[in-house]
């Protein structure tokens, strides 16, 4: 699953995004230095890798990660092309959720294409591009279905009426993710834009953060029932760059308690509805995600196949049970390590060993 980086021009997305990554992508000062999408593994911190690892005595930790993908900067006009418009919004297309990243700094040397600092009016520039976009996608579709939904084809008939519904709101200036009453199979099979979850980053200066600028960021997530993070993508990259034993040292001179990264990344895994299992033993412990009620068998299957195709039962204990007890003895003795089939839901916290024959 993947996390698109989106934006206005100019605003540090790439930035964010060699942070993110160390990938050291161009990040100039004009606008559409990103032109491809750049893709990225971001690994998720989880103090739980720590102490699973140190349980087991393992000799290795492998954490999970979040697939993000930096798309070059949106513009107005973009729903009619402009700029490099229809390849980015292509772009945004096939990814799961959005990152919409924002402007919240003063900084004369470099370039503001929107003009005024204002980020809410930056966002609604972001939002009217993807919503005229799907005003076109579902204006488009409609057409394919009036004519078999007048000739009494039942589900022709229910994608006109949703469709129509879809469009009065989007003329309305209505994202999907408000119209919360659209058939989702109809949501699905024509991937509007303003469907997909979307997460806030308000990209501050090196100082604390402006109420002004931040205030209404924040107002408009709540009413979407989004969240914004708020980071310093400029000072995030330069720490990125240190000896990783130098970070630590950085951020608590700095006074920052918990690195805007870090934040990031789970907020990435809260946007994507992500569970967190672990497998662990003397070699490896290791993170896995997956969504949210992902029953166990498919979740062997994340693993490899051949145990998904072999499986037999999931031995399973809650880590959170592992920490107040202290042992896997404990856990055995208090009789809460169980064994489940395949129709189990895995929980996030899981530690998971599958038993499987092929």
């Amino acid at each position: 699953m993947e996390i698109g980086i989106a934006g206005l021009p100019n605003v540090g997305k790439s930035t964010l995004f060699n942070a993110l990554t160390g990938a050291g992508i161009a990040a100039e000062n004009f606008p559409f230095t990103t032109i491809e999408p750049n893709v990225g593994i971001v690994p998720l911190p989880d103090e739980r890798l720590r102490v699973l690892a140190e349980q087991n005595e393992s000799e290795k930790i492998t954490p999970a990660g979040i697939r993000f993908v930096d798309i070059a900067g949106i513009v107005k006009g973009a729903s009619q092309g402009e700029g490099l418009g229809n390849k980015f919004l292509a772009n945004i297309r096939v990814v799961d959720a959005i990152c919409h990243v924002v402007r919240c700094f003063h900084d004369e040397n470099v370039v503001n294409v929107a003009g005024d600092l204002n980020p809410d009016d930056a966002a609604d520039t972001i939002e009217t591009e993807l919503l005229l976009a799907d005003l076109q996608q579902a204006e488009r579709a409609i057409e394919r279905y009036r004519k078999p939904a007048k000739s009494g084809d039942a589900e022709a008939k229910r994608k006109v009426e949703a469709l129509e519904q879809a469009i009065a709101g989007f003329n309305e200036g209505k994202s999907v993710r408000v119209q919360q009453d659209l058939p989702e199979d109809v949501v699905n099979e024509f991937q509007f834009l303003t469907a997909k979850p979307i997460l806030y980053v308000a990209n501050t200066g090196e100082g604390d953060p402006d109420p002004e600028l931040l205030g209404p960021l924040e107002k408009r997530a709540q009413k979407e029932g989004s969240s914004v993070v708020t980071l310093c993508t400029k000072l995030e990259a330069e720490i990125v760059e240190l000896p990783e034993e130098e970070r630590a040292v950085y951020y608590e001179e700095a006074g920052i308690s918990s690195p805007g990264l870090a934040k990031l990344a789970q907020a990435g895994k809260e946007l994507l509805g992500l569970a967190c299992f672990f497998t662990a033993g003397p070699k490896e412990t290791r993170a896995w995600l997956i969504p949210q009620g992902t029953k166990a068998v498919k979740a062997a299957g994340k693993i490899h196949t051949d145990i998904e195709r072999g499986f037999i039962r999931a031995e399973i204990y809650p880590y959170d049970k592992l920490v107040e007890l202290g042992s896997y003895r404990a856990l055995q003795e208090k009789g809460l390590v169980s064994l489940e089939g395949k129709e189990y839901e895995i929980k996030d916290g899981d530690v998971v060993y599958f038993r499987f024959n092929v």
